[in-house]
């Protein structure tokens, strides 16, 4: 297929002729029908289509502007497609005659695909930094951006041990029946394995659900199951010369089921039963493997991703997005996002702004190799009734610390080994304070908490210079202006949530952020257009 162009030439009847009396030029409709031409042009995406062979394609310019009337409006492909049928306003702002239907609902996600695998997504979100530039309403070439994540619902259903198991032998009996070429259905009958497609597997199971015994014996029987059709995919694979596609599917279906098996169940010699807890990264869903269990808050947890943004403080502008695991902490990638608003702005991050989440040591110290200032607060000091850490003066250069008493100490001594999630060891290091110092001391019980004999041990922190630093700073006046400024970033999410960022609209982080992208770039358009005066404030009252 061809690449398609948008005709420049104007009609007597076509959508601009009426854009005055029925559709208002300050509405986004009016707003994306003056970019016309200007925000996508249709050779920019000519890499997706063959130059000289076959018929036209759509214009991509005007597939580009669909998707963001969509996700402007919130509405399905199915709805796309009628919308840009039948709505006046759609076909006001895509530039197409009144009677025409621009595009079938598999053209719309066929793009939509398109873009995703070739990564274009975040080129089309540049735009409106682009357009932002161009219109004055980003103007500095040194920029103050705020960090911050929110959490999004994955669509995949999350399920219990026995479900997922069950889902996940469903997925590989549909991939082996395929290259048997037999419906999933007969291949499952002929082997046996047909009680999983035959409605609900627990309702079919025919237990006392209440009786831990039957409970064991059934969940041996599916992992019995389970165990065998691993055992026949894998003789697939070393019988068969697959191609590079088919082997891919049958590797990632043998892949997933065996991970269900490996975190959920624990093997005995009279029978499975499941492992008590929860497995480090767990998978919790099969139609979205990479969706995870996050936390909102200590009692509060959702099931799929997590949204992270930075926003240019003064123009209010999303500067970088990304789409974290829903178990990932909030730090993680923080420095990605900062690299990507200076690409995507062209101007210098001079400072980054985060809550407490960013504050740990590691991350101030990943962005002060960087030489990107990071300004987040330190957690506050715990509560008790001795002397926390804070109140010993502890000079990281000259190695010493002070306690409350006046008392120094130079002693350091290893405290712990620490292994990190990544496999690697730290040693944590602390000043021992002599035991017969401490237990002459007046303060020692306001200090030590152990028995008697002992002396205060106070911990060195790998960053311990840039985490006092960092807490003199906060208690400082200058903090002030940063503490206000946080609004930004948490306004900014509200109003992608507002456009429907709460819920994942398709499977797998890199879909959904592409999702995230479009939405941020309808977000930065209807800032702009107002900035500009070319959306009126009646439009953009929800937006802002």
């Amino acid at each position: 297929m061809t690449l398609g162009r948008c005709s420049s030439q104007g009609s007597l009847f076509g959508p601009d002729a009426f854009l005055t009396r029925n559709v208002r030029s300050d509405s986004f409709y009016g707003f994306l029908a003056s970019q016309r031409g200007q925000l996508f042009s249709d050779d920019e995406f000519a890499e997706l289509y063959k130059l000289n062979n076959g018929r036209p394609s759509v214009p991509p310019s005007l597939l580009a502007t669909a998707l963001l009337l969509q996700t402007y409006e919130g509405v399905s492909d199915e709805e796309a497609k009628e919308r840009a049928d039948f709505d006046l306003r759609w076909k006001v702002a895509l530039g197409i005659p009144l009677d025409e239907s621009p595009f079938a609902k598999s053209t719309l996600q066929l793009f939509r695909s398109q873009l995703v695998l070739h990564d274009k997504l975040q080129a089309i979100f540049r735009k409106s930094l682009d357009l932002a530039r161009q219109t004055g309403h980003l103007k500095s070439q040194k920029i103050k951006v705020a960090l911050d994540t929110s959490f999004i619902l994955g669509r995949g259903a999350v399920k219990d041990t026995y479900n997922l198991l069950g889902a996940g032998i469903v997925k590989l009996i549909r991939v082996l029946a395929d290259l048997a070429g037999q419906t999933p259905h007969t291949w499952s009958k002929a082997h046996l394995l047909g009680r999983y497609f035959d409605g609900s597997l627990k309702g079919s199971a025919g237990i006392d659900w209440e009786d831990p015994k039957a409970r064991r014996r059934f969940l041996t029987e599916v992992v019995a199951d389970a165990d065998r059709l691993l055992e026949m995919a894998r003789e697939t694979l070393a019988a068969s010369e697959l191609a590079s596609v088919e082997h891919k599917r049958l590797t990632e279906a043998m892949n997933l089921l065996g991970q269900l098996l490996l975190q959920d169940v624990e093997r005995a010699a009279d029978g499975a039963i499941i492992k008590k807890g929860t497995a480090k990264d767990r998978i919790i869903s099969v139609e979205d493997p990479e969706m995870r269990h996050g936390h909102k808050s200590k009692t509060k947890r959702f099931n799929g991703h997590k949204a992270a943004i930075a926003v240019d403080m003064e123009s209010q502008l999303i500067t970088a997005v990304d789409v974290l695991p829903g178990n990932a902490q909030d730090y993680e990638r923080a420095l990605d996002l900062v690299k990507s608003s200076e690409a995507n702005t062209g101007a210098k991050v001079e400072v980054a702004i985060g809550d407490c989440a960013y504050g740990e040591g590691t991350t101030r110290q990943v962005f002060a190799d960087a030489r990107v200032r990071l300004v987040a607060k330190v957690p506050n000091r715990p509560s008790g009734d001795h002397f926390a850490k804070q109140d010993f003066q502890i000079d990281p250069i000259a190695r010493t610390c002070v306690c409350p008493a006046g008392n120094r100490c130079s002693t350091l001594v290893r405290l712990s080994v620490i292994r990190a999630s990544d496999g690697t060891i730290r040693e944590q290091w602390g000043f021992q304070f002599d035991k017969e110092l401490c237990s002459a001391c007046p303060l020692r019980p306001l200090c030590v908490k152990a028995k008697s004999g002992q002396g205060r041990t106070v911990s060195l922190h790998p960053q311990e210079k840039l985490l006092q630093e960092a807490r003199a700073f906060q208690h400082s006046e200058g903090f002030a202006p940063y503490r206000k400024s946080r609004q930004t970033v948490e306004h900014r999410l509200a109003r992608l949530m507002q456009l429907g960022m709460r819920k994942a609209r398709y499977f797998g982080r890199v879909k959904t952020r592409g999702q995230l992208l479009l939405t941020a770039m309808v977000a930065n358009l209807t800032l702009v257009a107002r900035g500009a005066g070319l959306m009126g404030r009646s439009h953009l009252a929800s937006a802002i």
